[in-house]
């Protein structure tokens, strides 16, 4: 072997021998008999380094998963002698090789398993337990081997086609006549012996059982004589948390109803003897993690069986398996909550369907229902933020608390389907009883009382949240809430988390306020000063910022006596921060998108005549356009590119400002009717000019694009005189990505205006299918699939261009071109006659072939063969070979 590239295996080796070594290995893959230095140096040992040992796994693992079937039976006879003598060296090793080393084996003997089982090797098993005997190292890489077969065929994150699935079924039933009974047998004989002395060989062969027992026969595994030892296993400290994973999936196994019910409550049995159900007493949370998810498995096997049970109806056993899960619903209790919440995240699938039985049921016994009402406690407690919490920086723990909270709201909007009446009475006593002496409450309780009343709104729910109409008592209750969640100050409180909830809450019952309008003013202040907007925390502003959007839009007929305290108030919260200020603005610009969005929805939606709109519509946007035009005069100045980079932000900014107010509209009230027109007429006079500017056009252009579409669509005709103007600029210097995007907007004004601009689209046709040419035509590496991926888009673009323009009844556009555009048009024939392979775009095309034919003379030719047309739109969109001068 070549001992220089070998070199670079080692993790400390530099990158010029790591290149080297992967170069070699690639070369040894493609070698006809390089895996055969392989399989010598490990059947001879003739390497001591970890990694070339590892290396030399590699090779022979690609040779066994790719190129078996090109070997002779010779060749195949010597990689299976390669393993068994590297098997027999292991017992004889002085130190047993790296875990890293021995995983890699396994993985080659699974694979020489599934391909040579079947046929060449029937004794796989039986030869491999000959040679490790009960040598513990022997049978370290024994279970190895087993748990790397049973990822073979059975691991569902393996994508497998049908071919090897049938193939896998196959081994798997092969195995279940040929050797599975003896396969058992050896699992007892190796717990047996090595239970008391040989932890680690002991944990690993209980994890085989787990794994094996989902397709083989149970009653191999589920005998006396196993779930004797296995239960023996779990008062074991070192072998119980393995233990319970086995009978985990003991229970979790598929058999008869009755049979389920009569070994769950056979192993309880046992589990409860021993003192296992004290939960309490025990203070190990990793074992009690992996005992609430048995727990879980037992309660959820006895729930399926009650369901079979019923279907079938056998009503009898059906009670006496519903009597006892009732048994285990006092445990599921203590560990749902238990103050660890991966324990109590375990037990909740169990709660979960125990709740869906309780809700078939015609009535609940007192014990169901003080069952329920725990289990609303329980829920509630466990909803509660812990003190460790970080709320302004939060990482993987905070991240699975908030799914764990999750799933706590999944049980909460069933336990409202049990009983709605006793869900709501329970988050109304703990909801006032916090409120009342919230000043002294921490946080945390404060939080979780507001969170429920929040979560009440989909655990109850109504039609268009109408919360605060038809049930008397639910409505009543709500509204009772809700009034004292805004009038107890609360809001106040100096608490993130408490605030957020707060504002979540406002909004999410915003039809309260339409049945209390005078708890407005209230609110609103909250949102506008400390309390929201701001507030010291960046993630309660922006959040606020959002939700005062949402706030506004649904009361706009309750605002008209605010709107113009509340513009005043938010005024310097809409400020531009240019770059040279150095003043940190409380709102990032995603932020003010929403403050300027609400400003425009309270313009607009207002019951002020259209020329005051008009005035105060002027009085948002004219301190835009004014730092507009100072910032673009510096940016034509500017010579530092990060200067440039800022200031070309911050323009787009505005006109994005500008843009999202325009939101605001709508078929009722259109910029005309509120006497708008001419202020966003000045802004597009502002804003064109920046797409004459040489710097940072990509930036400039795709704000004012964006600023075209909405006015195409709020001022109608009225932009129309713009249009050209613009669109001469924009096909300056202009490259694929910008095209793409200009395109859209030519397809906006000739599918809207159509006749109305056809002088215009006369003038910029050949402008644009020029510019479109000319970038499509410009030499490209070869491997460069981002400028080929750009190319085929913007293809994908001029033929929508086309078909908007034909659709839009203008095919004399094209049509009065004259000669220059023939060039254009025999590069799209070619096109089509070239590639008449795959079908795409089928009617989009044939749209554009039909509305031009009556004048393009080739385009009539293909339609003279209509089974050629149809094929010619089928891979239109690859990557073109043709030259225009071809």
């Amino acid at each position: 072997m070549d001992e220089q590239a070998l070199l670079g295996l080692n993790p400390n080796a530099d990158a010029d021998f790591r290149q080297r070594a992967l170069a070699y290995f690639e070369q040894l893959k493609i070698s006809q008999d390089a895996w055969q230095v392989c399989a010598e140096a490990l059947a001879q040992s003739i390497y001591s380094d970890d990694h070339i040992k590892f290396f030399c796994f590699q090779v022979l693992e690609h040779q066994v998963k790719f190129k078996y079937s090109e070997l002779t039976e010779v060749q195949q006879q010597l990689i299976r002698e390669t393993l068994i003598t590297w098997l027999q060296a292991q017992m004889l090793n002085p130190q047993p090789e790296k875990t890293f080393i021995r995983n890699k084996a396994a993985q080659v003997f699974a694979l020489l398993f599934v391909t040579e089982y079947l046929t060449k090797w029937p004794k796989f098993f039986f030869d491999i337990l000959s040679v490790v005997d009960l040598n513990p190292r022997g049978v370290d890489m024994y279970l190895r081997i087993l748990m790397a077969v049973d990822a073979e065929l059975v691991d569902r994150d393996v994508v497998h086609t049908s071919e090897e699935a049938r193939r896998n079924t196959l081994l798997k039933d092969t195995m279940r006549e040929q050797c599975i009974p003896s396969l058992v047998e050896s699992w007892y004989q190796i717990l047996q012996n090595y239970q008391y002395n040989n932890s680690e060989l002991t944990c690993q062969c209980l994890e085989v059982v787990g794994a094996y027992v989902s397709w083989i026969d149970l009653s191999l595994i589920a005998n006396e004589r196993f779930i004797n030892m296995l239960l023996g296993h779990m008062s074991v400290e070192v072998l119980r948390e393995e233990a319970c994973d086995c009978l985990f999936e003991i229970v979790n196994k598929g058999m008869d109803p009755i049979d389920k019910t009569k070994l769950v409550e056979s192993l309880c049995q046992v589990l409860q003897s021993a003192g296992l159900f004290s939960i309490d007493q025990e203070d190990d949370v990793d074992f009690l993690a992996r005992f609430s998810k048995l727990v879980n498995g037992m309660g959820q096997a006895l729930i399926t069986s009650w369901t079979k049970l019923i279907k079938n109806g056998d009503m009898k056993s059906a009670q006496d398996t519903l009597q006892a899960i009732e048994a285990k619903v006092a445990l599921m209790l203590q560990l749902l909550i238990h103050e660890d919440d991966d324990i109590s995240s375990n037990i909740i699938g169990f709660c979960y369907d125990y709740l869906h039985i309780l809700k078939q049921l015609s009535a609940l016994s007192d014990q169901q229902k003080a069952n329920v009402e725990a289990i609303m406690l329980a829920v509630m407690k466990k909803l509660t933020y812990d003190e460790e919490y970080n709320f302004e920086n939060e990482g993987e723990d905070e991240a699975m608390f908030v799914e764990y909270r999750k799933q706590l709201k999944l049980l909460l909007d069933r336990l409202a389907q049990v009983s709605p009446e006793l869900l709501l009475a329970s988050v109304r006593r703990v909801f006032n009883t916090t409120l009342q002496n919230w000043q002294t409450t921490r946080f945390m309780e404060v939080e979780v009382a507001i969170r429920l009343l929040y979560m009440l709104a989909e655990a109850l729910p109504v039609s268009h949240g109408a919360h605060f109409s038809g049930d008397v008592t639910k409505a009543t209750a709500l509204q009772d809430m809700m009034r004292t969640l805004v009038t107890s100050g609360v809001s106040a409180y100096q608490h993130t988390s408490v605030t957020l909830e707060f504002f979540e809450t406002v909004v999410r019952y915003e039809k309260f306020f339409a049945v209390e309008p005078q708890h407005i003013p209230a609110v609103l202040m909250a949102f506008l000063d400390h309390r929201g907007l701001r507030h010291t925390s960046p993630k309660v502003r922006s959040r606020t910022a959002y939700l005062f959007s949402r706030f506004v839009k649904s009361l706009n007929k309750q605002m008209n006596p605010f709107i113009e305290d509340v513009l005043n108030r938010i005024q310097d919260l809409m400020e531009l921060s240019p770059p040279e200020n150095g003043y940190q603005a409380l709102l990032s610009s995603d932020d003010q998108l929403f403050i300027y969005e609400t400003a425009g929805v309270l313009i607009v939606n207002s019951e002020y005549s259209a020329e005051r709109k008009q005035v105060l519509m002027r009085n948002l946007l004219t301190p835009l356009m004014e730092k507009f035009k100072v910032l673009l005069e510096k940016l034509m100045m500017a010579q530092d590119e990060d200067r440039q980079m800022a200031l070309a932000d911050c323009l787009n900014h505005a006109v994005g400002f500008a843009s999202r107010t325009s939101k605001a509209f709508s078929n009722k009230q259109t910029v005309k009717q509120c006497g708008c027109s001419e202020v966003y007429l000045d802004c597009l006079q502002t804003f064109l000019p920046a797409l004459s500017c040489p710097l940072q056009k990509e930036v400039l252009r795709s704000g004012v694009r964006t600023f075209l579409h909405r006015m195409i669509i709020c001022l109608e005709e009225e932009v129309l005189p713009f249009i050209p103007s613009a669109s001469e600029h924009m096909l300056k210097d202009c490259e694929a990505k910008d095209l793409q995007e200009f395109i859209p907007l030519i397809n906006q004004i000739t599918a809207k205006f159509k006749t109305q601009v056809s002088p215009f689209l006369q003038q910029m046709f050949m402008p644009l299918l020029h510019a479109i040419f000319e970038v499509l035509l410009l030499p490209a590496e070869e491997n460069d699939q981002s400028a080929a991926l750009e190319k085929q888009m913007l293809r994908r673009s001029y033929f929508a261009f086309l078909q908007t323009v034909t659709g839009s009844g203008m095919s004399e556009v094209i049509a009065n071109q004259g000669e220059t555009s023939q060039k254009y048009l025999r590069f799209v024939q070619k096109r089509a006659i070239l590639k008449l392979k795959h079908v795409f775009q089928v009617q989009r095309m044939w749209n554009v072939c039909c509305s031009l034919s009556f004048k393009e003379q080739w385009i009539t030719q293909i339609l003279l063969h209509r089974r050629l047309v149809l094929l010619f739109f089928l891979s239109w969109w690859s990557s073109g070979e043709v030259k225009m001068d071809q």
